[in-house]
């Protein structure tokens, strides 16, 4: 691992501790259950990791993008649920009134978020559109006098339905381009308003103690001041927080990934088989040998994205990277961890069990492989030939 800072190696040990020691003993419990871990939210708060990256003066800590992602990766090495509901509340909640919003709606909203007193959601994918953003959104609003009038749905959204849900963003058609494309914007929708609805939770195959919800936006009506930014800049604004999200999306992978070597490591000096621990065998020795390649090669991927981000230089590229790199690492991990630990990798009593059914998603979410490999191919150059 490359050496951290001290600043940094003091937040990483303090998060690796709360994650062995708080979340770890009972997080299968939530898993299982489907239930929303509410007081682990609440010390996560309290420890101040919902405002690693906010400004002192908006409520938070003072910290950068890159101590967010050391927290995602320790507590991902434990369990994704955790490290879910924290890297969308900062960085789809929080980030973009951060980043976008005007001194009204920081004042308003960014202490609450940052306290982890009010989660952040950010409202995009909808039922019928994926990675079409622009062609496949329906979600309209329609200004009507000094309020929004929004209809319309979305799917698959993170945070949206916990009783500390505070606001979403919804990306929304504003009207059209002159040359024909749909303005989009983000309006921001305080929790309650009427005519804002958030369907029940999904039954999901993993991130099981995560909230992840369909909502839905009939009439819904709110002050035209709750405009996130430029009007029509919406789409832009959040290909920009998804470049970031991309980065911290590969810290958590690779915390689930580190989580997979962690586990097995422990487990095969334990199993005996043939009169030896199966650590003994060339056989399980080799898995585990790639398995922290994989973890350490989309480590230093996410890594040098952060560092790109952080020093102000472009990181598009780098930021899908390391998404890929560490999407694939945490997906083939899982699988290999699952196959060492045999019979009881498919039991959920073992966390391997648990990050087999978490690793999927985090080569869909945020961008697929696919799309990573996309813009990977446009920043080449490629897509101009």
């Amino acid at each position: 691992m490359p050496k951290l800072g001290d600043e940094y190696e003091d937040l990483r040990k303090t998060v690796e501790a709360f994650a062995r020691d708080v979340v770890a003993p009972v997080i299968g419990d939530f898993y299982e259950r489907e239930e929303f871990p509410y007081d682990i939210v609440r010390q996560m708060g309290a420890m101040g990791l919902f405002g690693l990256p906010i400004p002192e003066e908006h409520g938070g800590m003072g910290g950068d993008y890159f101590a967010l992602c050391l927290a995602l990766e320790e507590l991902a090495r434990v369990d994704s649920s955790v490290a879910i509901t924290l890297e969308a509340a900062v960085s789809l909640g929080a980030m973009p009134i951060y980043r976008f919003g005007t001194d009204a709606q920081r004042a308003e909203w960014l202490p609450r978020l940052a306290a982890g007193e009010a989660l952040g959601a950010f409202g995009l994918t909808e039922p019928g559109g994926g990675s079409d953003v622009p062609g496949g959104m329906r979600t309209t609003a329609v200004l009507d006098g000094d309020e929004w009038v929004i209809n319309g749905s979305k799917a698959f959204i993170t945070n949206s339905g916990t009783d500390i849900t505070g606001v979403v963003g919804v990306a929304a058609i504003t009207g059209s381009r002159a040359d024909g494309r749909p303005e989009i914007s983000t309006i921001l929708v305080p929790s309650g308003t009427p005519g804002f609805t958030v369907s029940k939770k999904y039954s999901k195959v993993g991130w099981n103690a995560s909230d992840t919800r369909e909502l839905s936006f009939s009439d819904c009506r709110v002050p035209s001041a709750n405009l996130l930014g430029e009007r029509g800049r919406g789409y832009a604004q959040f290909l920009q927080t998804l470049d970031e999200g991309r980065v911290a999306i590969a810290a958590l992978s690779v915390g689930l990934a580190q989580g997979c070597v962690d586990e097995c490591l422990r487990y095969v000096r334990e199993r005996q088989a043939f009169g030896h621990p199966i650590g003994h065998y060339q056989a399980i020795q080799f898995k585990i040998a790639d398995m922290e390649t994989r973890t350490h090669t989309a480590r230093l991927a996410y890594y040098h994205a952060a560092e790109r981000m952080l020093a102000g230089e472009p990181f598009k590229k780098e930021a899908a990277i390391a998404k890929l790199v560490s999407s694939n690492a945490a997906m083939d991990n899982a699988r290999d961890a699952t196959q060492i630990f045999g019979g009881y990798g498919f039991m959920n009593e073992y966390p391997v069990g648990r990050f087999y059914r978490d690793a999927k998603i985090l080569e869909v979410g945020e961008g697929t492989s696919e799309v990573q490999r996309m813009l990977i191919a446009r920043e080449l150059g490629l897509a101009d030939l």
